[in-house]
């Protein structure tokens, strides 16, 4: 099997922001050999520093450990970096055949291994495996958390596995499952003017890729640092009533129930 220069494709299909990291379409310890299965991560990172701070770490690897150490990094927002294409060292020794670094396509999510999960980043996670899935003829099963597939490891923290792999299921079976998507839509927060947080970041992000970000918007300031702010202020409010007036959503300011999945693309 070639580098996977398909990733990026695959990677937009989930309808989440996606970063192609230079250079990804060759970076690799060789080829990847084939595909089986798909290695759930968390980096184990700092609990602050952006929306995907081990992105060096991942890319270029860590004293004793060349990288690249995964083939995609996951941002808190529920960001898609797209790493590498070649294969990665993401699990040795792994106690599945079909889950080792010549078998398996890893991906990283950004945690400290203590943090609660953002639901906006564990319905991307879902998501990814399932296209994942679809690209390489996979079944849900084929899905494993890190620790399920090497004894030494405790990642992803808290993630119940089972869960997960049936809501991959149900996106492999009917496309979009509406009972899981009303699930997650039912656990998004209400984020309003004054609010100071990861999820606004995801406002932000998603905004930009739905093109609702003019330039003058972030000019002063430089588009990565205004992606980056995790402020509600009065300048995104207005973003978001014209995102929401284009929609037809009512246009109240907010991010609720009425406009996550049109931001999400749901």
């Amino acid at each position: 099997m070639p580098y996977l220069t398909q990733l990026a494709d695959v990677a937009r299909r989930v309808g989440v922001p996606v970063t192609e990291v230079a250079g990804w379409k060759t970076r690799g310890h060789g080829p990847q050999p084939e595909v089986q299965g798909i290695v759930c991560h968390h980096t184990a990172g700092p609990a602050g520093g952006g929306d995907y701070p081990s992105l060096a770490v991942v890319r270029d690897g860590r004293p004793g450990l060349d990288g690249p150490l995964s083939h995609f990094g996951l941002g808190r927002s529920g960001h898609i970096y797209v790493i590498a294409a070649g294969r990665c060292w993401h699990n040795a020794p792994s106690t599945s055949p079909r889950h080792d670094n010549s078998s398996s396509i890893g991906i990283e999510a950004e945690n400290d291994g203590r943090q609660p999960w953002p639901e906006a980043q564990k319905a991307a996670y879902i998501r990814l495996c399932a296209e994942l899935c679809r690209e390489f003829a996979l079944p849900a099963s084929r899905v494993k958390a890190h620790r399920e597939v090497n004894t030494s490891k405790p990642d992803p923290h808290s993630i119940d596995m089972n869960a997960f792999r049936r809501a991959v299921a149900a996106l492999l079976d009917g496309g979009t499952s509406p009972s899981w998507t009303e699930e997650i839509m039912k656990q998004l927060p209400m984020v309003r003017l004054g609010d100071d947080n990861y999820d606004v970041k995801t406002v932000r992000g998603c905004l930009f890729a739905r093109g609702r970000v003019p330039v003058s918007a972030y000019e002063q300031v430089g588009l990565e640092d205004w992606l980056k702010s995790t402020r509600y202020d009065s300048g995104l409010v207005e973003l978001v009533r014209g995102f929401q007036q284009a929609e037809g959503i009512e246009e109240d300011g907010f991010v609720g129930p009425g406009t996550w999945p049109s931001l999400l693309r749901v």
